[in-house]
């Protein structure tokens, strides 16, 4: 019998001490054992290179980073060294998760059951298992290709039970094939964190990649654990700034100048009418403004590059 397909896979931790035993017990016990496991320290204050390094795993490679890079550039760093490795295939994983000991043998079987370059579980939350967090997901077009998780905070009925593709889904747990990074490259480090994966997905969607969904997968996801939860300053800053990014990125001023009107119109109302606050609303304004000043810092480069060439 032929020996199986080596899988890269690929986290990124950063005080992450709290989490990491559950995630790598995890791993340890999949059925799948031909992996390799690649941990991007991003210049953790904690214990966490150390509980890596003293986990006894061989099939563990550990980067530690002396400063914080960001989750992109640290999945890029993993993504490389398992392709420099011969992989045949990244699985991008969050390490504030849990998962049964099949997760990568079902996503392998996914790909190519399906025949398609990509295949996701559907992610539950941790502190909520009865509830959704990502049934794969979907790109709103008329909201310039806006990322939906599908039937986030619902409870999970089995209306999202039918295996099929889907066009968008978070990195928090992603197998690709190796070829795919090819034909649409890395993560774009600019983004540093969030909406990195939404920019990654969106050039697959255009340069025809499939991604299957798999109902019967399951994995858990402790969400905003590390990050200080959905409507941390942090998440507010770079989630703000990083959308508008890439709506100025993939469809230039003229198209995306619109929509970025009509958010800073909806942030003042939501501060007014719900409460959010001068702060809240400063935060979003500032960020606004800071994709503004990436965008030009970006296009400058990209005219000077094209002068020199």
């Amino acid at each position: 019998m032929a020996s199986k397909k080596v899988v890269g896979a690929v986290t990124v931790t950063y005080n992450s001490a709290s989490v990491l035993a559950e995630f790598l017990c995890c791993m340890t016990e999949q059925s799948y054992s031909d992996f390799l496991l690649f941990a991007v320290d991003n210049a953790s204050t904690d214990a966490s290179v150390s509980i890596l390094r003293e986990s006894n795993e061989p099939r563990l490679r550990v980067i530690a980073n002396p400063d914080n890079l960001g989750v992109a550039a640290g999945n890029n760093q993993g993504i490389r060294a398992a392709l420099e490795a011969g992989c045949a295939s990244i699985l991008l994983i969050n390490n504030d998760t849990k998962f049964g000991p099949e997760l990568i043998e079902e996503l392998v079987r996914g790909i190519s059951t399906h025949e398609v370059q990509m295949s996701c579980p559907k992610i539950m939350y941790y502190d909520r298992p009865d509830y959704i967090w990502a049934a794969g997901g979907k790109f709103q077009r008329w909201a310039g290709y806006r990322a939906l998780h599908r039937g986030e905070h619902e409870i999970d009925r089995g209306q999202y039970d039918v295996a099929g593709l889907v066009t968008y889904v978070p990195t928090c747990c992603v197998l690709i094939e190796a070829r795919v990074f090819e034909q649409v490259g890395l993560m774009d480090e600019r983004y540093f964190v969030y909406v990195d994966d939404q920019d990654f997905m969106y050039r697959a969607l255009k340069a025809g990649v499939k991604l299957q969904y798999l109902p019967e997968v399951k994995l858990f996801h402790k969400v905003g654990s590390l990050t200080g939860g959905e409507e941390s300053t942090f998440e507010l800053r770079y989630g703000t700034r990083n959308r508008a990014f890439f709506l100025l990125k993939h469809f230039g001023l003229p198209l995306a100048l619109p929509l970025l009107f009509a958010r800073a119109l909806y942030f003042l109302c939501k501060s007014l009418v719900a409460g959010k606050g001068i702060n809240w609303l400063r935060i979003k304004e500032i960020a606004l403004w800071s994709a503004l000043r990436m965008y030009a810092d970006s296009d400058r480069e990209s005219r000077m590059s094209r002068s020199h060439s």
